[in-house]
């Protein structure tokens, strides 16, 4: 028998499922931004064992772009770490709160709080892995430390997404995480002058399309 009264307005009703998963998707937005979500409780006990262990990291993604100034959800957590001190970390690690997704990589899997865990190693290039003017940076030279966790200037931050989102079509949320950056904290097209020549063009299109987006907005 059809639930709905008649007369209701509308296309159709939502199943059962999807309602659950609605709900369920609007706790986690509301836990992550109290700082309780699942992928931040995983980012401090990660943190807390790096930083006990001394082991230099950097924390990136969307993370980092909360940080930054942008309010994002995320469910995941990326950091940059040396290869040796991944190798380390997973021959400790593994089978202790941590297993490997892909087994041999950087794709790990915090058991605790089921949530993924990626591990770009210094050195490697973002996007595509393919050799390019940006890769990902030593922590020790260059992350920047304090609270909540240690992650790269900004300036670095923005290269590696922006480099990743020219070369890899399916990480074009690399460009939109820039775009949204310069929208939410107004960045000036001035800093385009701090980023590496190969990233350059783009970071001005987006600050470009920012502002004209701005101007030309009806609503």
């Amino acid at each position: 028998m059809d639930p709905r009264p008649s007369g209701t307005w509308g296309a159709g009703w939502r199943s059962p499922e999807a309602t659950t998963l609605a709900t369920e998707s609007l706790d986690y937005c509301w836990r992550f931004f109290v700082g309780e979500s699942e992928a931040q409780k995983a980012a401090t006990k990660l943190v807390g064992i790096l930083e006990a262990e001394g082991v230099p990291y950097a924390i990136i993604g969307a993370l980092a772009l909360n940080e930054y100034g942008h309010r994002r959800v995320t469910v995941d957590v990326d950091l940059i770490l040396r290869e040796e001190d991944l190798q380390a970390f997973k021959s400790r690690w593994i089978g202790r709160g941590y297993a490997e997704r892909v087994p041999g990589t950087g794709k790990l899997l915090d058991t605790e709080f089921n949530v993924h865990v990626d591990v770009l190693s210094t050195g490697r290039f973002p996007g595509d892995d393919k050799p390019k003017p940006i890769a990902f940076p030593d922590p020790a030279t260059t992350a920047v430390r304090g609270k909540p966790f240690a992650m790269l200037p900004m300036e670095r931050w923005i290269e590696l997404k922006l480099a990743s989102g020219m070369v890899a079509a399916h990480r074009l949320k690399d460009l939109a995480d820039v775009q949204e950056l310069i929208r939410t904290i107004k960045l000036p097209l001035t800093l385009s002058n701090a980023l590496d020549p190969w990233v350059r063009a783009k970071f001005e299109e987006l600050w470009h399309a920012v502002d004209d987006g701005a101007a030309e907005d009806p609503y």
